[in-house]
């Protein structure tokens, strides 16, 4: 498993938009600060709660310039569904795992003495030059996108 410290460059790679187009990485967010956030699943409290507030959060982000981009294994089709029934803003994308290998967040979890691969809760926020500037692993939802909105705005 590889990781990502702070200062170091967004790895290449490509995701995939909920509408099926490709993002670049780091081209996506080049000449902007930008936040991606790593969830395990559409559609569940937790994953859910969190676009939520990601969502209500999106015009203070946008008026930083600040981009802001969820990230699941789950296909476009699931996320074009998850966008609508929440009516939610902030742009949804799918890893087939490259990035949450990159990243450090694809990890071994144990649910009922059960053990699986699957996603941390993680956020990062890059700098517009797509540098790491903070990292948060294993996120806890209450509060968490308002926390990150305060970091973007220590960027400017």
């Amino acid at each position: 498993m590889m990781s990502i410290e702070q200062g170091d460059a967004l790895p290449k790679g490509v995701l995939v938009a909920a509408d099926g187009s490709d993002i670049a990485l780091p081209e996506w967010g080049a000449g902007a600060p930008f936040v991606l956030y790593f969830y395990p699943k559409d559609d569940t409290s937790g994953c859910t709660r969190e676009a939520q507030d990601f969502t209500a959060l999106m015009p203070e982000f946008t008026a930083l310039g600040v981009n802001i981009l969820g990230i699941s294994k789950d296909p476009p089709a699931k996320h074009q569904k998850f966008t609508a029934k929440y009516d939610l803003t902030v742009p949804l994308a799918t890893d087939e795992g490259a990035l949450m290998e990159a990243l450090g967040v694809w990890v071994e979890k144990s649910m009922y003495g059960k053990k699986y691969m699957g996603i941390e809760r993680s956020t990062f926020l890059f700098d517009a030059s797509g540098k790491l500037v903070r990292a948060w692993r294993k996120v806890k939802v209450p509060g968490h996108a308002a926390e990150v909105l305060e970091a973007a705005k220590a960027l400017g």
